[in-house]
């Protein structure tokens, strides 16, 4: 009898579903609203309903339904526990009980940049690696650790935060987390513009950048057209990425670096940049791990979900 699984990955505006094979070929994949109204008391209502009716369209039993793998933007204890999602409203409370009595269907609850990072390792970026970190580099700096097969979500369900490494003493700006100097000030996407920001009000060489239309895209398209001041800026990401990957790599030691995220659509050349710094830091026994770019793009929450059911 052939198995299922759903793997449903949330986000703050909408909640990613796909119905896969439990050889993990993915049959259908679909998006729903994320409601965040009264504290997202809706959300875990709705993606019961749209399993359900998936079920009832495509004349498959619970019974042939193996589980739920479900990530989420928050920290998530080993027991299923949620320790608060601030995009989705959602304080603590075990997610995974939540809702198997939603649906009467078991549920595996995960970080969503973990999952991410176990479904690069299964089929993106990682495949054929065991030992994977995932480094996200989006609007903030999240990632995932997976060892010998299996994430690594921490005691305290942080695991993976590498976003809020401290990688400089003297900044005074404050990071999201309520602290300062965060990696994520640096290589985020809204990171390098802080930076050009701050580089621009006493830049006097010519450049194509403009203080009123920066964006991550704009600074990595100028870089690649030669722009000095936006060639500095990259270099300056990659800087200061590689030397966390390599202090990373001290404590992980990791088969591959797996590098996702909206700004990882610049592609090699970010890669190339990362590579140079990250082997000029790191230990001499890690110095030719390889660094990856992640493939399979918005998808990859889902096949970790999967994954998790493993």
């Amino acid at each position: 009898m052939k198995k299922y699984g759903f793997g449903v990955d949330v986000g703050g505006t909408s909640i990613k579903i796909g119905l896969f094979d439990m050889s993990g070929v993915v049959m259908k994949t679909f998006e729903i609203k994320t409601v965040t109204d009264n504290g997202g008391a809706e959300i875990l209502d709705d993606i019961a309903a749209a399993i359900m009716t998936e079920l009832y369209e495509e004349h498959i039993s619970k019974t042939d339904v193996e589980g739920i793998g479900l990530g989420v933007p928050g920290p998530v204890g080993p027991d299923g526990t949620v320790y608060g999602c601030v995009n989705l409203g959602w304080g603590t409370f075990n997610v995974e009980s939540a809702l198997f009595i939603k649906t009467g269907i078991p549920v595996k609850a995960g970080n969503d940049a973990n999952v991410a990072a176990l479904g690069e390792m299964w089929q993106g970026g990682g495949k054929g690696h065991k030992d994977v970190v995932m480094v996200t580099l989006g609007t903030g700096v999240g990632g995932g650790i997976i060892i010998d097969g299996k994430m690594v979500a921490g005691f305290h369900g942080v695991g993976g935060e590498m976003g809020h490494m401290k990688v400089n003493y003297d900044e005074t700006d404050i990071c999201g987390c309520g602290k300062s100097g965060c990696l994520e000030q640096y290589t985020s996407a809204t990171g390098i513009v802080r930076m050009a920001r701050k580089k621009l009000a006493t830049e006097l060489r010519t450049t194509v950048l403009k203080k009123d239309a920066l964006s991550s895209k704009a600074i990595f398209d100028a870089a690649k057209d030669g722009d000095v001041v936006a060639l500095e800026l990259v270099d300056d990401l990659c800087r200061i990425l590689g030397r966390a990957l390599a202090n990373i790599a001290c404590v992980i030691d990791p088969e591959v670096f797996v590098i996702g995220g909206g700004v990882s659509r610049a592609g090699e050349a970010l890669v190339e940049g990362i590579r140079k710094y990250y082997s000029m830091y790191a230990f001499s026994r890690s110095e030719t791990t390889k660094i990856v770019l992640a493939s399979l793009g918005n998808d990859a929450g889902m096949y970790g979900c999967i994954r998790m059911l493993f």
